[in-house]
């Protein structure tokens, strides 16, 4: 166990000074209210991936695109508007599952428009096959797009059209 715990700072620390070098790509990924429940509450709805489970897919997918990869969650939207404030000349693209306040936050619609990062609107659950009210999106006009319905893939879809949007995906370039 000791060697595995070695390697992998070796690992780590080849991680970094290779980011250093080569400037790796960086994408935000930011988890919205009740995002930390994943896994417990609504599973009919949301699944039973857990939050730790979907940050480890997706980092895991970040390495295999060569990004970096940071991720936030909060239940407050006041943290989420400062997140993206923050995010301003730091990274590439944001990925956003915006939660409930898909439907009404200004606030954090605001601090979209207002960044210059391309943001890429993220649901686990389809909003357009649920509630009415679910139905409205105000942070989608400020997003370059919209990835619904997918459960925790959806957001490693959305970390593959990030690479593509940037131009760093091995896929065919659009």
């Amino acid at each position: 166990m000791q060697d595995f715990l070695t390697y992998l700072e070796k690992v780590l620390v080849v991680k970094d000074a290779i980011k250093e070098v080569f400037l790796l790509p960086n994408v935000l990924v930011i988890h919205g209210p009740n995002l930390n429940m994943l896994g417990q509450r609504e599973k009919r709805i949301y699944g039973t991936t857990t939050l730790p489970e979907l940050n480890n897919m997706l980092m895991a997918a970040a390495t295999a695109l060569q990004w970096d990869v940071s991720i936030v969650q909060s239940n407050s939207e006041g943290d989420i508007v400062t997140a993206i404030h923050e995010a301003c000349g730091h990274y590439e693209c944001i990925i956003i599952n915006p939660a409930a306040y898909t439907h009404y936050s200004i606030a954090i619609r605001d601090a979209i428009a207002a960044c210059s990062v391309p943001t890429i609107e993220v649901h686990l659950s389809n909003i357009y096959q649920r509630e009415e009210f679910r139905h409205k999106s105000v942070i989608a006009p400020v997003s370059v797009g919209q990835i619904s319905g997918f459960g925790p893939y959806g957001y490693v879809l959305a970390l593959h059209a990030a690479a593509n949007l940037i131009g760093t995906s091995p896929a065919i370039q659009s």
